[in-house]
């Protein structure tokens, strides 16, 4: 009895730290990866709302990119972070959801090493195209693809756009040729060049090029158009409903064990900061559809979503070395 008495008062001791911590939490600047270079949806969504999470809870977020291996890298650097709430992972779908299944090792098991804090954004990604293209919907690209065989290029900066372009393929039995970016930022300026003809890419980095006149939108890849691209049509409008279904989310998670405590206070400074009128001025500007959800359910499509595009991986046969 004595023994166990000591357990517990031991116990009881270290556990008043942890209470304390959470309870002064943040007490420092907070971390947050974005797991892609600077220029596109993610960095954008990031810069955004960091200023707001600095006003809500008191402490610098600092915006940190580690780009490569299509969010691989940033990625795998929060699941080896310290659980202790300083370290936050811009959330994409493309490398929590997707990478697992088409890369070897991407350095980081999704389920098992981050917790879910909030979903921020659910937007559906745009087929935009240089406008030297002899082709303004999609059916005349597939048209155009099936004349020229292998010739018509595509880019695509994370796996999310790429198996957005494989499907196109799929559905329309053409052959386009993919080329891999980095990140939005250099597949954009190779895209104004005409280095590349078409790209699947969030309507962040193409929206303002659309507007203006540079790049040609084809097609919103979602059940509804985009109040950004009011003129663009949708796939379903296209007569390629299969293709409707292509949404890319924004989130933020945290290393598995981090305190649940920090975890809600995270997630309510978020959730504020995305309902802030300047805030969701500036992401439809953008072309980026806010759609907060709490960690519960967050982790939930977080889940389904891993199991729904191991089954696409798996049945397109598409893997990267």
């Amino acid at each position: 009895m004595k023994r166990c008495a000591s357990v517990l008062v031991m116990l009881g001791a270290c556990a008043v730290p942890l209470s304390f911590a959470a309870e002064s939490y943040p007490s420092k600047p907070i971390r947050f990866v974005v797991p892609f270079p600077p220029g596109g949806g993610t960095d954008a969504f990031a810069r955004i709302i960091s200023p707001k999470l600095t006003e809500l809870l008191g402490q610098r977020i600092i915006v940190d990119n580690r780009a490569g291996a299509q969010g691989n890298i940033g990625t795998a650097s929060v699941a080896k972070a310290a659980p202790d709430g300083y370290t936050m992972l811009l959330a994409h779908q493309g490398a929590l959801t997707i990478n697992p299944h088409l890369y070897g090792d991407t350095g980081y098991e999704t389920v098992r090493d981050f917790a879910a804090v909030t979903r921020g954004t659910a937007t559906a990604m745009v087929m935009v195209a240089h406008p030297t293209l002899p082709a303004r919907t999609m059916k005349e690209v597939a048209t155009l693809a099936r004349q020229n065989p292998g010739k018509l290029t595509f880019a695509s900066t994370a796996s999310g756009q790429q198996l957005a372009g494989e499907l196109f393929k799929l559905q329309t039995r053409t052959d386009l040729l993919h080329v891999p970016y980095k990140g939005a930022g250099p597949a954009v300026v190779d895209l104004l060049a005409g280095h590349v003809i078409l790209m699947f890419s969030n309507p962040t980095s193409i929206v303002p090029h659309v507007q203006s006149g540079r790049l040609r939108a084809i097609a919103v890849l979602g059940p509804k158009r985009n109040e950004a691209l009011p003129n663009t049509q949708t796939a379903i409008e296209a007569g390629y409903p299969e293709l409707a279904t292509v949404l890319e989310w924004y989130g933020v998670v945290v290393p598995a064990a981090t305190p649940r405590e920090m975890i809600a206070r995270l997630n309510g400074a978020i959730l504020k900061a995305l309902d802030s009128p300047e805030v969701l001025k500036r992401m439809n500007a953008l072309g980026q559809t806010v759609a907060p959800i709490g960690p519960e359910e967050f982790g939930k499509q977080i889940r389904e979503d891993f199991e729904r595009w191991r089954k696409v991986v798996k049945s397109s046969g598409m893997k990267v070395q």
